[in-house]
């Protein structure tokens, strides 16, 4: 069965960077520009993993985090969260909400892709 990643971020750039590297890897890729656009995609169609830009409109990748692990109906979403704001507190902070991984904007493509295989249990 083909694993399915929804990739939040208001760049387009990343979005589509993203979105053709996760598909090139075989992912069922889908989109969301803002945060309440998130919840509204994951309350039609549950993805395997979410990554997640913290700075977004309407609502943030924090909140968006927390209202995921609040949310009975998302028990094993993987979250990566995918975002400029690198400082410890920032990366603490998503660790705690929930996020099962925090990488930085830049990113290695390489690296992204290794981490988006181990949440989701593929081989490297």
């Amino acid at each position: 069965m083909v694993q399915r990643i929804l990739i939040v971020d208001d760049e387009p750039n990343i979005v589509i960077s993203l979105e053709y590297l996760m598909k090139r890897e075989g992912y069922e890729v889908r989109c969301a520009a803002d945060g309440d656009a998130a919840l509204d995609a994951l309350a039609r169609e549950v993805p395997d993993l979410v990554i997640l830009d913290v700075m977004l409109p309407k609502r943030s990748g924090f909140d968006v985090c927390q209202q995921i692990r609040a949310d009975s109906r998302w028990p094993g979403l993987k979250i990566l969260m995918l975002t400029a704001k690198g400082r410890g507190t920032e990366v603490a902070k998503g660790l705690r909400l929930g996020a099962d991984a925090y990488v930085t904007k830049p990113f290695s493509t390489k690296d992204l892709v290794a981490q988006v295989r181990q949440l989701l249990g593929r081989p490297a």
